[in-house]
């Protein structure tokens, strides 16, 4: 066989293995059943810790809006170590943050103030 065309051969497994890939990722709300064990795992790590407040819906909440905001697609096991790596502080500051955006603080007299003493 020629170089040419063990080049050739390459290059179309490599064609067909990436297709074969992009046909595995899902968008990720798809999952979501799928991952519910470890959600719930995640959720009773976060009690042993001593945050029993945190529910699931903003434990889905961060991971969809924060940690997949910019990817559209993940495969499961992906998915899985995201969930396994989250951190409480990480949830914490998010619900935080949302917080402090719905309720317009930083839009209050009180929020303009401490934004222009940071700046």
């Amino acid at each position: 066989m020629a170089a040419a065309d063990i080049l050739r051969s390459n290059w179309k497994r490599g064609i067909l293995f990436e297709e074969r890939v992009k046909m595995d990722k899902q968008p990720v709300e798809v999952y979501r059943q799928h991952v519910k064990p470890y959600i719930t795992s995640k959720l009773e790590e976060f009690k042993l810790l001593g945050y029993d407040d945190i529910s699931e819906e903003e434990l889905w909440a961060f991971l969809i809006n924060k940690k997949w905001k910019k990817v559209q697609e993940l495969m499961l096991y992906e998915l899985v170590a995201d969930i396994a790596g989250t951190k409480v502080s990480d949830v914490l500051n998010y619900s935080r943050i949302q917080a402090y955006q719905n309720t317009g603080w930083l839009e209050s007299e009180e929020g303009k103030k401490l934004i222009e003493d940071l700046l």
